[in-house]
């Protein structure tokens, strides 16, 4: 059922890192945080030509002959319709950060703006907003979905038993590496990065909740909040990850989006409505016209401490490579049917225009709320826990019982349906079943899942999981070497099998013309 060859060593890892991290944690979070500012000072601008190559990567694929090469028989239509496959794309993608984020993250670039703007000003208010938009938009996108060609045709096309980055690789290091220990150790890397990415996701959406819950009841954050919300959460995504992808997550995102659509519609309503359409309309207007300048942004000339847009958006890149190889594995396993283009496309338009609506919604009422003086929310963040903000903005509201309840019960989702992906995806890349032809057994997916949750609530009763998350930023250096190969592997391998001609629509239309032409 499982491959303990991989897993067991992940798992120790994951152990060896967390426990002594956690006993020593300020000695430990010195020499982490140390060490990942180093890297991030030298090579702030790898991390940004890195997102942009891998955009400029998605477009050439999808753009190109390869774009047309269907990850399955041309002959059967996709697994999921278009918004099925959207929305379970943007709740893998975006999950319940964006609740945050799009809330929130303009109040840190208002209160420490870029190109020497006055902190606090209306320049930096919208700067703010633009810049919460950039952090869900392509860059990061592709950063997501970039190995999905090569994962997708191994699984689809090729039709290889196991859903693994050594088997996209095999084309490049060949059957002894492969099956060797240089391909276990591309899997080992994996796994670790995505069990300490998943214990932290869990350990850091859970305020998200705990915050509106504290506020709507009166009580104080405690652990045993946190434990009793974390619990919850495991028997969500649990049942949803045990159901499988069909009855469970595709279900669970598609109620989402309409939850999420109702949500904003009330907001605009209830709340300050036209402002919000202005104010995201100037957000939008603020972020093409400085989109290059942000992408871009090294604050080279500061000779100090960076500003906060410049160092956010290389720990962003970093943190999100962490997570690259799990979005493509997933977005690889339900894009059964589709192009590459298809597949690519859909992941860097559909979840970037939801998160833009998102922030658009979330950050205008924030921003509205104080330019008005209703709620002081840049004090708020600066001298109190920022996820305390959340709760003060969103009780501004009529009926802010409810606004409170469907926020709090929206994130509770996002983080549900990114676990159970989560958790469908380690399953399935650890299991010695034929993932070509099989679903990952169902007890795996719970054991996962219980790992996951038994790491998270541990780091979080002893306060560890700040090293954890540093961890998880410094995994992405070698997943962004892995992502890569597994870019060159998806043209080789399609190069190799003239996929643009025998595996696309019409494949018999497209050998005519080809002979003919030849």
């Amino acid at each position: 059922m499982i491959d303990y060859r991989i897993f067991v060593p992940s798992l120790l890892v994951i152990i060896a890192i967390s426990v002594p991290f956690s006993l020593y944690e300020e000695r430990a979070l010195t020499v982490l945080e140390g060490t990942f500012n180093i890297i991030v000072d030298v090579f702030s601008w790898g991390y940004i030509w890195y997102a942009i190559i891998l955009l400029a990567a998605g477009l050439y694929l999808s753009f190109s002959k390869f774009g047309q090469v269907v990850l399955g028989d041309p002959n059967e239509k996709p697994r999921f319709t278009l918004f099925e496959y959207a929305s379970i794309l943007i709740a893998m993608g975006v999950g319940s950060t964006i609740m945050r984020t799009g809330m929130l993250e303009w109040t840190s670039v208002a209160n420490d703006p870029p190109f020497g703007m006055e902190a606090g000003s209306t320049d930096a208010l919208l700067i703010g907003n633009a810049y919460s938009m950039f952090m869900w938009s392509f860059q990061v996108f592709a950063i997501f979905v970039m190995a999905a060609p090569a994962m997708g045709y191994i699984l689809h096309v090729r039709k290889r038993p196991l859903m693994r980055i050594s088997e996209a690789c095999r084309c490049i290091f060949g059957d002894r590496f492969t099956d060797g220990a240089g391909g276990k150790f591309l899997d080992i890397i994996f796994l670790i990065s995505i069990l300490s990415g998943a214990a932290v996701t869990l350990g850091l959406g859970t305020p998200i909740v705990t915050y509106n819950l504290s506020h709507l009841f009166n009580i104080e954050v405690t652990f045993g909040l946190t434990f009793a919300i974390t619990i919850l959460w495991v028997v969500l995504f649990s049942i949803s990850a045990y159901v499988g992808i069909d009855r469970g997550i595709k279900r669970l995102s598609t109620f989402n989006m309409y939850l999420a659509g109702g949500f904003a519609i009330f907001v605009m309503a209830a709340g300050p409505g036209v402002f919000i359409l202005d104010y995201f309309t100037e957000s939008v207007a603020s972020l093409t016209t400085n989109y290059v300048n942000i992408s871009l942004y090294t604050d080279s000339l500061a000779m100090e401490q960076a500003s906060h847009m410049q160092s956010n958006t290389v720990f962003w890149f970093a943190y999100s490579a962490t997570w690259a190889m799990l979005h493509s594995i997933f977005a690889a396993k339900i894009s059964q049917g589709r192009t590459i283009k298809e597949m690519i496309l859909t992941y860097l338009l559909a979840p970037t225009m939801l998160s833009w609506l998102a922030t658009g919604v979330l950050g205008g009422l924030g921003v509205h709320r104080h330019l008005t003086g209703d709620v002081p929310v840049l004090d708020l963040v600066q001298n109190q826990d920022e996820m305390a903000a959340i709760p003060e903005i969103l009780a501004s509201l009529p009926w802010s019982t409810l606004a409170i309840t469907v926020f709090a019960i929206v994130a509770m989702i996002f983080l549900t349906t990114t676990l159970d992906s989560t958790t469908y995806t380690i399953a399935a890349y650890t299991s010695t079943k034929d993932m070509s032809k099989h679903e990952p057994s169902r007890l795996l997916r719970i054991l996962v899942a219980a790992i996951i949750a038994a790491v998270a609530l541990v780091l979080m009763r002893i306060g560890g999981l700040a090293p954890l998350e540093v961890v998880s930023g410094l995994m992405g250096l070698p997943i962004i070497a892995i992502q890569f190969l597994t870019i060159y592997a998806a043209i080789k391998m399609m190069t190799q099998d003239r996929a643009w001609i025998n595996n696309v629509r019409g494949a018999e239309t497209h050998k005519s013309s080809h002979q003919k032409n030849a």
